[in-house]
């Protein structure tokens, strides 16, 4: 499925890349088991999947997207989970796509989930994705710097993050020199994918 992505779309997919390394750094941080960040950045290899069944005029439109346009793009999170139920991949997957949109003060979408009701693999994939939006170069914006990012990140603790992960997340910010990967960090075989600790060769420190 991440190779799909890849065929479809190198920069969603060079995207879903940095996202799986910085949540598992974040997951390691908040003490999660090195088999569960893994998980973890798996989901977030494919968090974007749904995004492959969206035309490139809508995928690629560097001006702002119209209401009907925004519809089509916010239903990415169900197509991909509908694509991984179909693979009969386990539910924690799923989850993870399914509502890695939704925001802490439950104005996110597809499901509107508020607080605690949002999965906690999603709450920490939520802060990883958007910190790589800010972060990247895309046709509509350029790049923050990581500081910028910080600072943009913490503007919206309790509304779009659940405050404890971001605050986590800002602290490993700081003690992390070089935190910020390079968009072409993911030029990388998807063969090493299958490789036994790949993922672990990023986390600060392992």
């Amino acid at each position: 499925m991440a190779q799909s992505i890849q065929e479809r779309d190198i920069v969603t997919y060079e995207h879903s890349r940095r996202v799986a390394v910085y949540a598992q750094r974040l997951a390691r941080y908040l003490g999660w088991s090195r088999r569960e960040a893994r998980d973890l950045a798996l989901a977030a290899l494919v968090h974007d999947l749904g995004k492959t069944w969206i035309g490139n005029d809508i995928l690629n439109k560097s001006a702002a997207l119209s209401t009907e346009e925004r519809q089509k793009m916010e239903r990415h999170p169900i197509t991909g989970a509908r694509i991984l139920i179909g693979y009969e991949v386990h539910p924690f997957y799923v989850e993870a796509v399914l509502y890695h949109h939704e925001s802490w003060n439950g104005q996110g979408y597809p499901a509107k989930l508020k607080g605690e009701e949002i999965p906690l693999s999603s709450r920490i994939l939520t802060v990883a994705d958007v910190y790589d939006v800010l972060t990247s170069q895309r046709p509509y914006k350029a790049p923050l710097t990581m500081d910028e990012a910080r600072e943009r990140l913490l503007a919206s603790s309790g509304t779009n993050f659940d405050p404890v992960i971001l605050q986590a997340f800002v602290h490993l910010l700081d003690i992390t020199p070089d935190f910020t990967l390079s968009q072409h960090i993911c030029g990388i075989s998807l063969k090493s994918l299958r490789q036994p600790g790949f993922y672990n060769m990023f986390i600060a420190g392992s």
